[in-house]
């Protein structure tokens, strides 16, 4: 069933086929990270040494592999993916990048734009054979206790990657405020390293969103991601404020443009 604000389905064939569309593409996304841990990851390993040179170019790999899922995705009409400029994105370095989280796709978008991604995967996931196989060897797990995370967040910017965040840690909901945690202050606080705060808006993405039903799709259109890059944080001008006060006025300075619509408030920063 719609959503209330969502407008009704009226050609009920597309509808259908783009609903199959997106089943074809997470189908096609779990087989394609199966032949990764497989076959190509193991290749990998052989030839790339030290393990930071294969965490280097299993990263690279990783992204022109979501480039092509998403191009996948956009051949069959189920998703089109718009940026101000694709250059910005390739060329950051040592960043911090924040997003807001609509859909279950954003970390594909992010790392399909982005070569050098890095980014912190939640700690249910680390029993997922998927993520064993590949995100433990590429990216850092957050069963780590958060000293450890910290350094090797400090360790992956010093090495050149971008931290992809997410801060409200889970995908936004449909109603109600956005919460956001304070964790990517305080890694921007502790490295010395900028935040790039990045807005993904564009068509509703209901079907990818948080408990959104399965066969749900957006009644009019494909998914449209419109990804854009807001002015970098910069953290050292917080520097004189005490560390409590300096990280909730860089998740504020964070939340006022990820969320422009739903304004920014005391609400708005974690507790």
């Amino acid at each position: 069933m719609l959503p209330p604000e969502l407008p009704s389905i009226i050609n009920k064939p597309l509808y259908a086929y783009r609903v199959l569309g997106k089943w074809f593409s997470f189908f096609f996304f779990g087989l394609s990270s199966l032949v990764l841990v497989i076959i190509v990851f193991p290749v990998m390993c052989i030839f790339f040494h030290p393990k930071e040179k294969f965490k280097k170019y299993g990263r690279k790999f990783v992204s022109a592999s979501f480039r092509f899922f998403v191009s996948l995705m956009h051949f069959i009409g189920v998703v089109n993916l718009e940026t101000d400029n694709r250059e910005n994105y390739r060329n950051l370095s040592s960043k911090i990048v924040v997003a807001n989280h609509p859909s279950l796709l954003d970390v594909v978008m992010l790392i399909s734009l982005i070569p050098n991604a890095d980014c912190i995967v939640n700690t249910y996931l680390k029993r997922n054979f998927i993520v064993k196989g590949v995100v433990r060897k590429l990216y850092i797990l957050n069963s780590l206790d958060l000293d450890n995370v910290l350094q090797a967040c400090v360790e992956s910017l010093k090495e050149g990657n971008c931290l992809i965040i997410f801060p409200e840690g889970t995908r936004t909901p449909r109603y109600g405020k956005a919460i956001l945690k304070k964790g990517a202050a305080r890694i921007a606080l502790y490295s010395g390293c900028n935040i790039v705060p990045v807005h993904i808006g564009g068509t509703d993405k209901f079907g990818l969103g948080k408990k959104d039903p399965w066969p749900g799709f957006n009644p009019r259109e494909r998914y449209v991601y419109g990804i854009s890059m807001g002015l970098e944080i910069n953290p050292t001008q917080y520097r004189d404020l005490p560390a409590p006060k300096a990280v909730r006025a860089i998740t504020r300075e964070m939340a006022a443009f990820l969320f422009p619509a739903k304004g920014v408030s005391a609400e708005s920063v974690e507790k």
